[in-house]
């Protein structure tokens, strides 16, 4: 028996060390600096998720099931682009079927821009195009794609899902109080259809996407709204059709696409993302001695630690955050922060939390927040208190409003046959009790706190905003502003981007225009083997890949399923 144990724990160690060995090799070869040919092109894949800077998982996440693309990673990698010699210029291959929002494809917008401003060619290629992502395909120089890709251009809509009904069938009972007319999340508890406030509150946002999308075109590609408006109600395009109405240059596949910017003669030297990723911007000479701390948060906010969740996918913790922020805070090179959120909200301790962190830190050193694609409810409550705030036109901000609420389970688990009973000592006792709908005067007590802590934070908001309670009160109850909104309302100071973030960040801080900054990101990206001995890395990494799989593969089937032409053969059951 001895000898089996032996022999068993024995064979568990050698698999053990072979797997970390692998891992190592993965490791160390991903580590190594690639060699840049003169005359490359960088190659940017827009597909699947993207999201705004790496997520907790990291390395091991990327070995288990690949690494998605970041928001960050692009802008970094133009930046250096715009100054690499190597570089011939930026080959975007661009899909539909990308995670990217308004505001992140409004900031490679301007990354393009910034790319063709220095002298480098941006071409675009894509096998299937939408509405939203033509907003980066008309930046480019020039775009192409091959003859049997698909093109749609359909108008804006805003849809809703409610499920009050189906929790009516379950018999569940949701107790539940919103301030106020605008926090429309409320409505897919406790309606059927969107209320007349919340419908306000999607069509102006529709109207302000729309200014946006049709001022882009019109900048980028000399497209007019008249053009826009006829393309949509054609809707769904030929690729021959496309290139006729001037939305796309010329059709091409993707080998011919090559041969085109070779000549035919040589192969097309190009480079990826991931290997041009590991070239420092330090030895392009954008470097200097004073520091732009970087600080990311992004995710539902909630709970203590930055993780994925299998079906939430990222989640901010206050205490990840919060100790970035000290971490930038207390290192004497860096002259300011800059506060990178995208984030729908959360939890309103956890983001209380964190407004905390961002307020000692303004005290000390210049913070200015930069939105991305969403930073409302939650969002803008870990923003407020900032130095200065920017956003881009098209983030979602806003959102001061609250929900709270409790779900009486009685009804539904009674159904099962199961039955609770309870013993009391002591006024409300049970007031949380999930068996049980509120009473009048527990009720009372619960909707007089929530509003006693709503104006706690509105008021709080009007005073870093430089408002009076009742200006800030028309501006919250829910209702969400796009960035452009929020820079005409007050609730944001600039409409910009990460760039000018950092370059108020640099004015704050009183560094000159001429000198030189490093660009620090927080958290820092960890290397294999610090996260593979980190606590929970496994676990983490394995959310990821179920996050990763229901995001990216399960849509991709849908999205496939509903795509304009099917070419699918019949089944034929032979018995």
């Amino acid at each position: 028996m001895k000898s089996f144990f032996r022999s068993f724990f024995a064979s568990l160690l050698a698999i053990v060390v072979v797997v970390l060995f692998v891992f190592g090799m993965i490791a160390s070869k991903s580590a190594e600096k690639p060699r840049i040919e003169r005359g490359s092109w960088l190659v940017v894949d827009l597909y699947g998720s993207i999201s705004e800077y790496d997520p907790p998982s990291n390395v091991m996440g990327e070995l288990l099931g690949g690494r998605g693309e970041t928001l960050q990673r692009v802008l970094t990698n133009f930046d250096k682009v715009c100054v690499d010699d190597r570089i011939e210029g930026v080959i975007i291959k661009m899909s539909s079927s990308n995670g990217a929002g308004r505001a992140m494809l409004e900031e490679m917008r301007g990354a393009v821009k910034k790319v063709r401003a220095s002298g480098k060619k941006v071409y675009g290629f894509s096998d299937s195009m939408d509405r939203d992502t033509y907003v980066l395909a008309a930046a480019c120089d020039s775009f192409f794609m091959p003859p049997t890709a698909y093109f749609t251009c359909m108008g804006m809509a805003a849809h809703t899902e409610h499920i009050k009904n189906t929790l009516e069938k379950l018999r569940i009972r949701p107790n539940l109080h919103r301030i106020k007319d605008y926090k429309s999340a409320a409505e897919m508890i406790v309606r059927e259809d969107m209320s007349e406030a919340s419908r306000e509150n999607r069509n102006w946002m529709l109207e302000e996407y729309w200014d946006l999308y049709c001022s882009a075109l019109e900048e980028d590609r000399g497209i007019s709204e008249e053009r826009v408006v006829a393309a949509m109600e054609k809707a769904l395009f030929m690729i021959e059709e496309a290139v006729e109405a001037g939305f796309v240059d010329s059709m091409m596949y993707w080998d011919e696409f090559r041969g085109y910017l070779t000549g035919g003669d040589d192969d097309l030297k190009t480079v990826s993302q991931g290997d041009y990723e590991k070239i420092e911007p330090a030895s392009l000479g954008l470097k200097g001695k004073k520091k732009i701390a970087v600080v990311h948060a992004q995710g539902t906010i909630g709970g203590r630690k930055n993780r994925v969740d299998p079906m939430l996918g990222i989640m901010m913790g206050h205490e990840s955050v919060s100790a970035a922020l000290r971490a930038a805070r207390e290192d004497d090179d860096v002259a300011a922060v800059v506060f990178r959120i995208d984030s729908g909200g959360g939890e309103g301790l956890a983001s209380d939390l964190i407004s905390r962190e961002v307020r000692v830190t303004a005290g000390e050193k210049p913070v200015v927040v930069s939105m991305v694609d969403v930073a409302g409810s939650g969002g803008y409550m870990i923003a407020y208190r900032a130095t200065k705030i920017v956003a881009d036109a098209a983030t979602l901000t806003g959102s001061i409003g609250s929900i709270s609420a409790k779900f009486n389970m009685d009804g539904f688990q009674r159904m099962l046959g199961i039955t609770h009973d309870t013993a009391e000592k002591g006024p409300h006792a049970n007031m949380f009790s999930p068996y049980r709908d509120f009473t009048e005067e527990e009720w009372k007590i619960f909707t007089e706190n929530h509003w006693a802590g709503f104006n706690m934070w509105l008021g709080d908001v009007a005073e870093y905003r430089g408002m009076t309670f009742e200006e800030a009160e028309k501006l919250a109850h829910g209702r969400v502003f796009t960035g452009r909104q929020g820079a005409a309302n007050g609730l944001v100071d600039e409409v910009g981007g990460l760039d000018r973030a950092v370059e108020l960040a640099r004015e704050l801080a009183g560094v000159p225009a001429d000198e030189k900054v490093a660009i620090e990101h927080f958290p820092e990206r960890k290397s294999f083997f610090e996260e593979l001995v980190s606590e929970g890395a496994f676990t983490t990494a394995a959310r990821y890949v179920v996050w990763r799989f229901i995001r990216d593969d399960v849509s991709e089937t849908w999205a496939l399923l509903n795509s304009p032409r099917m070419h699918m053969a019949e089944e034929i059951e032979i018995r």
